[in-house]
């Protein structure tokens, strides 16, 4: 399975000292980030969507990255296709089974530091099963803006419904291979 990103991060949860100073905390800004995803249909087009309930922390060790960690958690049933049928369907056993697996979440078990931003690898659960996964997150600088320290990050990951345990006879018009786009900000907590 390969995993790329370029922009369904991520959000970091860790509580690390560095030389007697805690690490920074963010709290995912759903205001300002996205987690989006697309999918072939019948091969000749793509279909894209967004969940819009989303929620997250990262904290990051600027001094000892590898004490950084990232977690989001995903609402599934806010799933929003433009097209109310469709989401409905979507929601229902033969694909996302909101009702036996409510959310889909990342919980990062290694980070290293990578030009540009991270690299992170985690525990990506999705329909009741979790794979390892490893992607780039871009980005990283803080700045002050709007009353708040900021930082924000962006991956793409590219995986197979099926490795999910998404049945397979529903697979259908839907490619297999789904792409998920993360962009997140995060705001430090107070």
């Amino acid at each position: 399975m390969r995993f790329v990103f370029g922009a369904l991060v991520a959000a970091v949860a860790v509580s690390a000292a560095s030389f007697g100073q805690a690490a920074d905390e963010y709290d995912y800004d759903l205001v300002h980030s996205s987690v989006s995803f697309k999918a072939r249909f019948l091969d000749i087009s793509w279909i894209h969507g967004r969940f819009n309930d989303v929620s997250g922390k990262f904290v990051l060790d600027r001094e000892d990255p590898s004490k950084s960690s990232f977690q989001l958690t995903i609402n599934v049933d806010s799933v929003d296709t433009a097209n109310e049928k469709r989401d409905e369907h979507l929601r229902q056993p033969d694909y996302f089974d909101t009702k036996q697996f409510p959310t889909i979440e990342f919980v990062s078990t290694k980070v290293t530091p990578i030009d540009g931003g991270y690299e992170v690898t985690g525990d990506f659960t999705m329909h009741g099963v979790t794979k390892e996964v490893t992607f780039p997150f871009v980005g990283g600088e803080e700045v002050e803006k709007m009353g708040a320290k900021r930082v924000g990050f962006g991956t793409e990951l590219r995986l197979k419904r099926s490795d999910f345990d998404f049945d397979p006879q529903a697979i259908g018009n839907i490619g297999d291979e789904a792409v998920i786009i993360i962009d997140c900000a995060g705001v430090k907590a107070s």
